[in-house]
């Protein structure tokens, strides 16, 4: 086997929940500041996924005393320490681009309906 793929599969983490485009997350990430590390919550809608195996990555859009805020995080990266899901969204395309230039009650993602 590939020695590239053998590092990729023992980089890759396992504990991930299932989540998808239009989903509210928590990033729980770890932030570095002078010699201390805390951890940071991001919460917020997610409008992207692309890439695949180690180099996945995900954008998560969240407002930010009224202004739009997007942070795109390596899924497989050891600074993302948990992902949260709080609400499944109801999507029906791959990205959510047309949330950037919607505000108020019009930015929402429907909520996922359960049979």
């Amino acid at each position: 086997m590939n020695i590239i793929k053998i590092i990729e599969e023992e980089q890759k983490k396992e504990n991930l929940p299932e989540f998808n485009v239009g989903d509210t997350v928590q990033v729980h990430y770890k932030v570095k500041e002078g010699t201390r590390e805390r951890i940071q919550i991001f919460e917020g809608t997610v409008i992207k996924k692309q890439g695949g195996g180690i180099s996945e990555t995900f954008t998560v859009r969240r407002l930010s005393y009224g202004v739009g805020v997007e942070r795109t995080f390596p899924l497989h990266s050891p600074r993302v320490e948990n992902i949260v899901v709080t609400r499944r969204g109801s999507a029906r395309r791959a990205k959510l681009y047309y949330l950037r230039e919607r505000q108020g009650k019009a930015a929402k993602v429907k909520e996922k309906k359960h049979y």
